[in-house]
């Protein structure tokens, strides 16, 4: 079938069609929707970071709107259980309000409902909880010490789980000739996404349904999670996400707030509404990105990479969060920790520690922003031993286009790309020699020059390879959508994956519009809804175009089939002599448009032919990739700052990125997801933090001392976009969702230790303030 690219297709820079919608207002997001009798919740949360609860004081008058976890274990509601099967792993179980201690500040320890917001949290202001406070581990490093407070007593220690990848390194350490170490730390931080966490739970009378509405990434996961917990059956539970206002993986999991809400709501028979407030998500929730590496590089007299050696922590917090659990972070990272780099000798020690803070949740980008901060940072203190560019050392360890596929040390099997390609373009797209020639000048304010590169690469949509042997409760496999088109020739969609800024309902459609030419304004994408989709383990891993994408074109080109099949009859031709092109069946000169073949199939089913699909212009279809490994899409950054000796602050003079996607469905909402990466990537890499105090008191609950970056911290990104296909996936595409975000915090620190080597300074923790920068200064002056 000749189904040549359209202006409307796969590759066209379409505006979106949702954002229409969004810019006037007219979305629809949980804090939108209101129902008759709705009450309201408030959280009475935990003041401290480890104690037992002995007691609550709750006013007589508001005995009946106040509820705890014993009203919730009576009615034989389950605690929060996500688990993983990898070896040694220890089970927590998170109870969606304490259960007689609690182990965070902010952990939610009881429940009030009222008609209002308001009220809930008037009332919740009058409850006394009387606690024994207990000690408290801040730290992962000491937490494993021996002797540590045990987060939770029935362990031996406070870690959920240690890893162990490679194999000994004893010989390459002891005879190679370069040989770095560096200790890497990167802070906690939250996600901060536009839209906070929402759920609206009400039992659906009619058709004998909890109904959660809920601002998530995941409905299908989540309502497997929350049908565990209420102990019923997931025919019984319905989870609808309407617009999402951003989720970047803290909407990627179940909430002990989803439990409670949908619980109530039922108790009740009520319609029941939380959402989250900005203190709430600093405090009590979206935590993330806390990792500290020991690592040492080995290499040869040119920088080659002949062996890396790491030990890693992660602080996970209290609890293990579903479905991922609390080892995602700290048991990828002996993975991916030599990304696409090639060499021979490896070893990675990793440990997923339990602290009193809040749980770990995924954050866009995952661990990859982690590692992808310790391995470039090696790769330029590599380049530094030997005396060369870092630039060139970075392309001649990167794995060359000529062994592509390639399996690296861990195994990870890259389909596709030209890596040192990547940083060459990058290179002369920053203009290095302009800028190291300006070094050598001096600036006539005193700040100091520096440049610095980023490689990265990022597995996206992962298969059940990767996931079967975590033994977590979700597991991706194929991937569905369901096609129908309209009596009117129109058609509608239905995935299982949830968009929350990607822009599906448009490149969807450009999908569809590939294969079958219907204007893309006459085809609508439902999604977010479990009783109306496909079942999907949802949006992550920049997985959907992959994953969806592929489904919807499988679809459209069986959906395709039928229409030729139809169009012949009508045509008096043979199938094999039409084409489907331009939202029409062709035979010769002449044509039926799908238009005709819909009102045929609909409003005149006489004048189908007697072998007719009896399946209609309806179908399900799905699709994995050729390969279950996931594809790799890579990118390399190059950033050129500005560093004030005196005061710290530093100044992005320019930004490129270097970018393969493989084939862009969309290179307008790619080039959007690149720059709303980098931004949160500078956030990371310079301002964003959540320190605590040695009691566990959460030092940033407001925007007054959590920092993000605004419009005039982010610079233009320059875009380069490279195209090396994939070659198993529809079209060649690649995941692209959180590569942005991935690179900016080492590229911004290698210019910094770039712009700070004459003075011998250095940093190799984020973010990078101008704190930490003066004291960098000041340590290297001693």
């Amino acid at each position: 079938m000749d189904t040549p690219p359209t202006a409307a297709g796969v590759g066209a820079r379409v505006r979106r069609k949702e954002d229409e919608r969004l810019l006037r207002g007219r979305g629809r997001f949980v804090g939108d929707i209101a129902m008759p009798g709705m009450l309201e919740l408030a959280f009475v949360r935990s003041p401290v970071a480890h104690a037992r609860i002995r007691g609550f004081e709750i006013p007589e008058e508001h005995r009946d709107a106040v509820f705890t976890w014993a009203d919730m274990a009576a009615a034989g509601i389950r605690p929060i259980r996500a688990v993983s099967g990898l070896p040694g792993f220890k089970v927590s179980e998170q109870p969606a309000l304490a259960d007689g201690k609690v182990r965070f500040v902010g952990e939610p320890v009881a429940v009030c409902v009222a008609a209002t917001r308001a009220e809930a949290e008037d009332i919740a202001a009058q409850i006394f909880v009387d606690v024994d406070e207990l000690p408290v581990n801040t730290d992962m490093l000491e937490a494993v010490k021996p002797g540590a407070p045990k987060v939770h007593e029935h362990w031996a220690d406070n870690v959920f789980l240690e890893t162990n990848v490679g194999g000994s390194i004893a010989d390459v350490a002891a005879t190679a000739p370069i040989k770095v170490s560096r200790s890497i730390r990167t802070a906690r931080q939250c996600m901060v996404p536009m839209e906070g966490k929402g759920v609206l739970a009400h039992w659906d009378r009619q058709a004998e349904q909890i109904v959660l509405t809920a601002s998530t990434q995941l409905p299908h996961i989540v309502r497997a999670g929350l049908a565990e917990c209420l102990g019923i059956e997931q025919g019984l539970v319905r989870v609808i996400a309407p617009d999402v206002g951003g989720g970047f993986g803290w909407k990627g999991l179940l909430q002990p707030e989803e439990v409670v809400a949908a619980w109530l709501a039922m108790k009740l028979d009520r319609p029941i509404r939380w959402t989250e407030d900005r203190r709430e998500h600093l405090v009590a929730a979206a935590n993330c990105r806390e990792h500290h590496y020991e690592i040492t590089a080995y290499a040869d007299e040119r920088g080659k990479l002949l062996g890396l050696e790491a030990d890693a922590w992660v602080d996970a917090g209290s609890y293990s969060v579903y479905p991922f659990s609390a080892c995602l972070e700290a048991a990828q990272v002996g993975s991916i920790l030599p990304g696409p780099y090639d060499f021979q000798n490896y070893r990675c020690r990793t440990f997923s520690v339990a602290t009193n803070k809040p749980p770990i949740v995924p954050y866009r980008g995952v661990a990859r922003t982690g590692v992808c901060f310790a391995m470039e940072q090696m790769i330029d203190a590599v380049a530094e031993a030997v005396g060369r560019e870092p630039w060139e050392v970075r392309a001649e360890n990167l794995v060359p286009p000529e062994k592509m596929p390639f399996d690296n040390i861990t195994k990870k099997h890259f389909d596709s790309g030209d890596y040192p390609e990547s940083v060459r373009q990058a290179v002369a797209a920053i203009g290095l020699e302009g800028w190291r020639a300006r070094q050598t000048q001096g600036e006539p304010d005193g700040r100091m020059i520096g440049v610095g590169f980023a490689t990265y690469c990022e597995q996206a949509a992962h298969g059940t390879a990767v996931y079967h042997g975590w033994g977590i409760p979700m597991v991706p496999g194929h991937e569905q959508a369901q096609a129908r088109v309209t009596p009117d020739g129109g058609l509608e969609l239905r995935v299982g994956v949830q968009s929350h800024g990607q822009g599906m309902e448009t490149t969807f459609a450009q999908v569809a519009h590939e294969v079958l030419g219907i204007p893309i304004a006459k085809i609508k994408l439902v999604h977010g809804d479990t009783g109306l989709t496909p079942y999907s383990t949802g949006t992550w891993g920049s997985r959907s175009m992959v994953m969806a994408g592929g489904a919807v074109a499988t679809a459209s080109r069986q959906i395709a089939e039928r229409l030729r099949k139809i169009g012949a009859h009508l045509l008096q031709a043979r199938v094999e002599d039409t084409v489907l092109r331009g939202g029409a069946v062709h035979a010769g000169a002449a044509s039926v448009s799908i238009k005709e073949i819909a009102h045929t199939w609909y409003r005149a089913p006489q004048l189908l032919p007697a072998d007719v699909d009896r399946g209609g212009l309806e179908l399900t279809a799905g699709y994995k990739p050729k390969s279950d490994h996931g594809t790799f899409s890579y990118a390399t950054h190059a950033v050129a700052v500005a560093v004030d000796p005196d005061l710290g602050t530093v100044e992005i003079l320019d930004y490129v990125v270097v970018e393969d996607a493989g084939t862009m469905v969309n290179p307008m909402v790619v080039d959007g997801q690149i720059c709303g990466g980098v931004a949160q990537g500078i956030g990371t890499a310079l301002y964003e933090r959540v320190p605590y105090d040695e009691t566990g008191q959460p030092l940033s609950s407001t925007f007054a001392d959590y920092l993000i970056p605004g419009f005039t911290e982010v610079p233009h990104v320059r875009i380069i976009h490279m195209v090396t296909p994939s070659p198993y996936t529809e079209f060649g595409v690649k995941g692209i969702g959180e590569g942005g975000a991935i690179a900016p915090p080492a590229a911004l620190c290698n210019a910094i230790n770039d712009a700070l080597r004459p003075l011998g300074a250095r940093v190799t923790s984020s973010p990078m303030t101008p704190d930490a920068i003066l004291s960098a200064i000041a340590e290297a002056g001693r």
